[in-house]
């Protein structure tokens, strides 16, 4: 792995594809673990998660369903503290098992902001899978059931996660270099 620019930042290797592959399978083994006997919807959140929610979904050994939402929170690489749904939920959730799948959980708004969306709908229960996780970063209690890793406060790309919608399709994940 070489560094690599976008917009003129710098942004250098942090951790390989390999070791993604690897997180993914451990997430993939619990689920498949905990909720093969049950009605399980995953709901993939847009645009970042894509990449997280294939990957994971090919590794889920039952049947399920699968959606999406699309929200947005971010603009360049700084969080705008705002959530702001473009795609919303076309499905009946109630007495199913949800799966939120993250990318990234860093201010834990977007997810806040889901989880109550989505309890509107009366789930049998909702549990939370996400690659990564800024615990430095969190300002809402937030409890991730599924984790890949946990990151340091750093901003990354690659494995779904941009910058200025460049690098989602790094199969690496890369942090801004100071």
């Amino acid at each position: 792995m070489q560094s690599i620019s976008i917009d003129n930042k710098e942004f250098i290797p942090y951790i390989s594809k390999d070791k993604i592959t690897l997180l993914v399978e451990h997430v993939a083994q619990k689920i498949n673990n905990e909720l093969c006997n049950e009605d399980v919807v995953f709901i993939g959140v847009l645009n970042g998660s894509f990449i997280f929610m294939a990957d994971l979904i090919r590794e889920i050994n039952f049947h399920v369903t699968i959606s999406f939402i699309k929200l947005a929170s971010y603009q360049a690489d700084k969080s705008s503290g705002e959530v702001k749904q473009i795609i919303g939920l076309n499905i009946d959730l109630k007495g199913k098992t949800v799966v939120i799948v993250e990318d990234i959980i860093d201010t834990g708004i977007t997810l806040e902001y889901l989880l109550k969306q989505i309890e509107q709908q009366q789930p049998a229960k909702i549990k939370v899978a996400s690659m990564f996780f800024k615990p430095k970063a969190c300002k809402m209690p937030v409890h991730i059931d599924y984790l890949g890793t946990e990151i340091p406060n750093d901003f990354v790309i690659g494995y779904g996660l941009d910058y200025n919608g460049f690098g989602r399709n790094l199969p690496d994940l890369y942090r801004l270099k100071s």
